[in-house]
């Protein structure tokens, strides 16, 4: 998010990107960002060419003349989606002595409501203020998104703040939504955790289809065209959502339910609901294949999402490393990972091309939709595997293998 933020503010604003490791700020000072994002190696470049963007991991020569203090920190997150809150907190307390008078703390970070307030009651002596704009990266389209967003949500107190964030964001966009610091950052939990119900909620309607001979995508039909619904809605059934990001705002807001004693039910629930639906492949793999040491089972995709080559909270390496662990002989291959570096831990074999990775396989999981799968030659890739069959949560290349003759094809919402 850093990145992203600092490369497309540097065409219209000088811009220090600060940061606590030198390797990265090294890299990022030559124009290379630390995961790939489709034209952000290319926009930090022109920014660092034309003198309006540098970094560094000198904090008071990055603050010195700081007009707004953009907090784009990345909320460490936990394998139950926990946030390290405090490590956010941290690095903008470095930063306080050597921000300038009248400065502006623009958070835009993951961290749960009250913190702005949190944070302008320790500040209380200094003079600055404390703002909220939720983040709004997706990975794939970052730049397009921050470029031109349906919106900003800008939470801010006093009318000196909202003039400077309004000439701040105007190069974005015109349409910003002004609310207080802690509405905006109830709407980020508000957001997420609607959309990450959204998910669950279909996923569990998806697993009634699949056992009562009904289709999920006709379902969706259904539900897309109901007017109080929508053509947009987060209805399409497929795998449970993963990453942390809406995870963490499920956290937060049922850590606030618990802490205020409220009682809820249905927001603790939508996370227990995807936990569980995060193991179909898994189960299905488990009930397909009774002796996982004699079974190859191939992975396509290994990033968290297309358009990206970051693994962190990936779900396809979480599935690698279950198989593995119950003895599964597990083969992947991704057409933008050429290593397991960020992950380790991970023994599986990593193949540079698909028929080596489905070569003797007898069972294929399809766990990211690139768009380079479709172009793949089905056929002659099946004709490699011990047998022809192939889970796709999704449903990403069903229209590519429904006519290979023997294909056993499983997908979420419906029974086959």
């Amino acid at each position: 998010m850093g990145c992203v933020t600092a490369a497309c503010c540097a065409r219209h604003f000088e811009v220090a990107g600060l940061d606590f490791d030198q390797e990265k700020i090294a890299q990022l000072n030559f124009g290379k960002a630390p995961i790939f994002e489709q034209g952000l190696d290319e926009l930090l470049a022109e920014g660092l060419a034309a003198g309006r963007l540098n970094f560094t991991t000198d904090i008071a020569k990055a603050c010195a003349t700081t007009d707004v203090l953009w907090v784009c920190e990345d909320t460490p997150v936990n394998d139950k989606d926990e946030a390290d809150v405090d490590l956010v907190f941290d690095r903008i307390r470095s930063c306080l002595p050597h921000l300038p008078t009248g400065a502006t703390i623009l958070i835009s970070s993951q961290l749960p409501v009250g913190s702005c307030a949190r944070l302008q009651s320790e500040i209380v002596d200094h003079h600055f203020e404390v703002a909220c704009s939720p983040e709004n990266l997706r990975l794939g389209q970052a730049l397009s998104i921050f470029q031109k967003p349906d919106r900003v949500v800008v939470g801010a107190t006093s009318g000196s703040n909202r003039k400077k964030l309004g000439e701040l964001f105007k190069p974005f966009s015109d349409r910003l939504v002004w609310m207080s610091p802690a509405s905006a950052e109830v709407t980020k939990h508000a957001i997420n955790g609607f959309l990450a119900l959204s998910i669950s909620y279909t996923n569990e309607v998806a697993r009634l289809c699949e056992v009562m001979g009904a289709d999920a995508k006709e379902v969706e039909q259904g539900l897309k065209s109901e007017s109080r619904i929508g053509p947009n809605a987060y209805v399409s059934a497929g795998a449970a959502f993963a990453g942390g990001t809406l995870a963490r705002d499920i956290v937060f807001m049922t850590a606030l339910g618990e802490e205020k004693a409220l009682g809820l039910k249905l927001i603790p629930s939508v996370k227990v609901s995807n936990d569980q639906h995060r193991r179909w492949e898994l189960e299905h793999l488990s009930t397909l294949f009774k002796n996982p040491p004699t079974t190859k089972i191939a992975l396509f995709g290994l990033t968290y999402k297309p358009g990206t080559d970051t693994l962190r909270r990936s779900r396809a390496v979480e599935l690698a490393k279950q198989l593995e662990e119950i003895g599964f002989q597990v083969s992947a291959y991704d057409p933008f990972v050429k290593d397991l570096s960020e992950e380790p831990s991970l023994q599986i074999k990593l193949s540079q091309d698909p028929a080596e990775a489905l070569r003797n396989a007898d069972g294929l999981v399809v766990c990211t939709k690139w768009p380079q799968f479709l172009d793949l030659p089905w056929d002659s890739l099946l004709a490699q595997m011990n047998q022809k069959l192939v889970l796709d949560a999704e449903r990403f290349v069903d229209q590519k293998v429904k006519h290979i003759v023997d294909c056993r094809y499983f997908c979420v919402g419906k029974m086959r």
